[in-house]
């Protein structure tokens, strides 16, 4: 019986242009604009899977950053971008609003901020969100009503869905155990280290064994770590004790912690279908973009040769038999 929830679509603009501009950078005669008509193709495919009533972007504010003003250090040792990465980023919010995609820069924030507040607004709405996005940050995001749309290499065909239940198969833990996890293991991708020697499973069995890294650290200050050190070792253990220890996870769950609280427009005015000419207009003569079946998906304008509908991305699952093997393609998500 299908959901009677209305569906929420929150795209991640900059992770999103990101990869089609590394995916499209080097085919010949390609246009500067590459990066842009990937996001427009990204964005219909997953209209026409998904089927939302309303699709919101979210982009990095690109003045400031609240997050590397608390923490200089904060994705300090990425190199510069290139000069038309810069230009497709800046152009593509006003070139999206103009073509009538809710488009939202918080300023100060970053677009995993966007996808954080655009899906508490879903929930209070009584809608459902979808997050599509290939950062896994977003993972912290998912409850009963919201999911993570993850692309991997392979483009959009090796997208897949991203609930709870998936989430516990691919990490080993729970969605509200995500940010401890996630500021256990660090993101060197942010310049953020994690503590030393909790990689990707001892973080997962200490979470599944205590919950979280609070109940860890009680239970180290007050009956000398043994639930703790049974869960992972004593070398683990005693570096999970070390002051600078507790110093590394408070950071990253400072700085990982998503915003939910950013203002969102109201989702009426994020519905689907855009205006065909709109679309036409902003993205394809004003924008340079050759379109093609994105302005059918985006405007429920009918394709030539009508065809069903794209199938849904998979909900990811382990098969029992690969469960202690890695997943093809698994190295991608991480």
């Amino acid at each position: 019986m299908p959901n009677p929830s209305p569906l929420l679509l929150v795209l991640d603009g900059n992770s999103l242009i990101h990869r089609t501009y590394h995916a499209g950078s080097g085919d010949p005669g390609d246009l500067e604009a590459w990066a842009l008509r990937g996001f427009a193709r990204y964005a219909a495919r997953a209209v026409s899977r998904l089927r939302p009533d309303a699709i919101v972007v979210g982009f990095d504010c690109p003045v400031s950053s609240e997050r590397r003003a608390n923490y200089p250090a904060y994705k300090a040792q990425r190199p510069d971008k290139p000069g038309d990465l810069v230009a497709q980023l800046a152009a593509a919010p006003e070139l999206l609003a103009a073509a009538g995609l809710c488009t939202v820069i918080p300023a100060g924030f970053e677009a995993d901020d966007v996808l954080a507040s655009a899906a508490a607004h879903a929930r209070r709405a009584g809608w459902r969100a979808i997050l599509m996005t290939s950062d896994r940050d977003a993972f912290a995001l998912i409850d009963d009503t919201t999911s993570v749309l993850r692309l991997r290499n392979g483009g959009f065909d090796e997208a897949v869905l991203i609930d709870a239940a998936a989430l516990h198969e691919l990490c080993g833990v729970h969605p509200h155990q995500y940010l401890d996890y996630a500021a256990l293991r660090g993101d060197p991708s942010d310049n953020l280290p994690g503590v030393r020697g909790f990689g990707a499973a001892i973080s997962a069995r200490l979470l599944a064994a205590l919950g979280t890294v609070d109940a860890a650290w009680a239970d180290l200050d007050g009956d000398g770590g043994q639930a703790v050190r049974a869960a992972v070792g004593d070398v683990a253990a005693d570096r999970l004790a070390a002051p600078e220890s507790r110093d590394v996870v408070a950071r990253n769950r400072r700085l990982m912690r998503m915003r939910a609280d950013l203002p969102i427009p109201h989702l009426d005015g994020a519905r689907l279908p855009l205006d065909t000419a709109r679309v036409r207009t902003a993205l394809g003569t004003g924008g340079g973009l050759t379109l093609g079946p994105a302005l059918w998906s985006l405007t429920a304008r009918r394709t030539p040769a009508p065809r069903a509908a794209e199938p849904h991305p998979p909900v990811f699952r382990r098969p029992v038999r690969h469960r202690r093997e890695p997943t093809p393609g698994q190295l991608s998500l991480f």
